[in-house]
């Protein structure tokens, strides 16, 4: 039995348009509901959001009984954590602040089994290979498994075109408020010149033949993103759009009965 199939992976590499949201309240009862709310990918994220292995493992578990794809974040692009996430079953990863080919293309090798990477074999112990009843998982994850890039700098975006090179990397995702704040407009994600090079970024990547992807809540931008051909395209936060309608209830129920 191989792998089971990464149905993110192949819809992003044809093309086909996956509009996910971003999750930062690291909680089970909500990746469950935002699991079942009709996005095809959701972002677990470990870089800004109070998770860790097993916090994103109750996530993971949660959104694979629905039909939204798990994408996880790690805090850093590290072999140690990406292994620990992968068997934990993570099939796509989002790593941040790729700078360089060279980094890129050790993520290439943090996610491959020797003897072409560095993956530490340990799959018997594995969420990942259903606890060694995938009987099949060494030989078949690697062609199953989702590796992006997030550029998110001047630095990234000046050796952008290295990193599309780079062979087993699928995508490259560009994010904007990074990008803005290396950019000089540090909170300004919709400065004129940060649009400007987020779209050319967008552009460079879709040429590449490779996915592209972003996450934004400006609407406009959403749809020159996807005009250009990203094929991945975070829409909402769940942090902000529950932040945001708690308060707007708040302020319903005092005009209402105040």
């Amino acid at each position: 039995m191989p792998a089971p199939v990464n149905p993110f992976k192949h819809a992003i590499a044809s093309g086909q348009l996956q509009l996910g949201c971003w999750l930062g309240l690291a909680d089970p009862y909500i990746a469950e509901i935002s699991a079942g709310a009709g996005f095809d990918w959701l972002l677990v994220d470990g870089e800004h959001a109070p998770n860790d292995l097993r916090s994103i493992v109750a996530q993971l578990q949660v959104i694979a009984a629905r039909d939204s794809h798990a994408v996880v974040r790690p805090p850093i692009g590290e072999t140690w954590i990406i292994k620990q996430l992968l068997d934990a079953g993570a099939q796509s990863l989002l790593i941040p602040m790729v700078e360089t080919a060279g980094q890129a293309r050790a993520l290439v090798d943090a996610v491959t089994y020797p003897p072409h990477g560095v993956r530490g074999v340990g799959s018997a112990l594995a969420r990942a290979s259903d606890f060694a009843a995938i009987g099949d998982y060494l030989t078949t994850a690697r062609q199953e498994i989702c590796l992006l890039a997030q550029v998110e700098n001047r630095k990234g975006l000046e050796a952008l075109d290295e990193i599309l090179s780079v062979d087993g990397l699928d995508g490259v995702f560009i994010g904007p408020s990074d990008l803005a704040a290396d950019m000089g407009f540090l909170g300004q994600a919709g400065a004129a010149d940060v649009k400007a090079a987020v779209l050319s970024a967008i552009e460079k990547i879709v040429a590449s033949g490779k996915a592209a992807g972003i996450l934004t809540l400006d609407t406009e931008l959403q749809r020159q993103c996807r005009d250009l051909g990203a094929s991945f395209i975070a829409t909402e936060i769940d942090v902000t759009l529950f932040a945001r309608n708690m308060r707007a209830a708040a302020r319903t129920a005092a005009e209402h009965l105040r």
